[in-house]
């Protein structure tokens, strides 16, 4: 039997379930079109943590958990890639990035839009939430929460610098401060120091790589030098990003040795982060969805719901 299709979720109780692990969403672009089907299937099984976290484009499934939208989870990696506002190299050479960020994060959320966004609902939802972003002057990483984000403005223009990828989407101006996508963090694209500032020491990490994935070094770093001769910490970032990523991979097995963690890999990665084809999106939504459905019983006995 093929497992059902998510559906959007009335809300009746807000309240948390899972309180003592901390749910974490890796970065990757458009490979989140294989992990949103978690953010359905989690919500579906009634699967709720009181504290949430994501990174670049874990950050749209983290804010579309929050809201607990099963259905957004999926238009937002599957569907909304064929909106001729979505972005491509025009795009990019106007300026706005080869995603148009402005348009994808701070337009289509609102009322009456393409991608209506559930603001009520994650005000209202109890959990904890980080988004992080990395600041472009200082290379510092910088996490959001609901305390950052009283309007819905707010939320959607940290989703978007948070998912700011250097040299294809323009940096984002926030409060005096520029921002691009949280991966270049000292985490590597995966908010586990997020989780365990917060006191968390048990991890539910939903991953867009596959377990054997190994983070190789740049091959052109005097490129990212000269681009970003005026924001030397980018550069610097980009350039040791392999490293970073890759320790904490590391700790991540360490921590599932240890039975602290539930590391959910892909199978297989059939799209890369900038894919735009609507039919390999909804094949890797439908791979990722039998996944996560085959994979939910050893979760949830990871989080003694069995």
């Amino acid at each position: 039997m093929s497992p059902p299709e998510p559906s959007r979720l009335t809300i009746v109780d807000l309240s948390c379930n899972i309180t003592d692990t901390a749910l974490l969403f890796e970065g990757g672009g458009m490979r989140a079109s294989y992990t949103a089907p978690m953010v359905a299937t989690l919500l579906e099984a009634g699967i709720h943590t009181d504290f949430v976290a994501g990174i670049s484009a874990g950050s749209s499934n983290t804010a579309n958990y929050m809201a607990r939208d099963g259905v957004r989870a999926r238009t937002s990696f599957v569907e909304f890639a064929a909106d001729p506002q979505f972005g491509g190299w025009k795009s990019f050479l106007r300026g706005q990035g080869i995603f148009n960020a402005q348009y994808i994060y701070e337009k289509t959320g609102l009322p009456g839009q393409a991608l209506p966004y559930d603001f009520e609902t994650y005000r209202a939802n109890p959990a904890t939430v980080r988004f992080g972003a990395f600041d472009a002057a200082d290379g510092r990483m910088v996490w959001w929460g609901k305390e950052d984000t009283p309007r819905l403005q707010d939320l959607m223009i940290r989703v978007r610098a948070s998912s700011t990828m250097p040299v294809l989407m323009p940096p984002v101006k926030l409060d005096g401060r520029t921002y691009v996508d949280g991966a270049l963090g000292p985490d590597g694209g995966i908010p586990l120091s997020a989780a365990q500032d917060a006191g968390y020491d048990r991890f539910l990490v939903i991953m867009t790589r596959e377990r054997r994935h190994v983070k190789r070094p740049e091959r052109f770093p005097a490129f990212y030098q000269r681009y970003f001769r005026t924001h030397p910490a980018i550069a610097e970032a980009l350039i040791n990003r392999w490293r970073s990523y890759n320790e904490t991979r590391e700790r991540l097995f360490e921590l599932e040795r240890e039975g602290r963690a539930y590391l959910y890999f892909p199978d297989r990665m059939p799209v890369a982060n900038g894919e735009r084809n609507v039919a390999k999106l909804a094949a890797s939504y439908e791979a990722g969805m039998e996944q996560a459905h085959r994979e939910l019983p050893a979760i949830q006995e990871f989080l003694n719901l069995r």
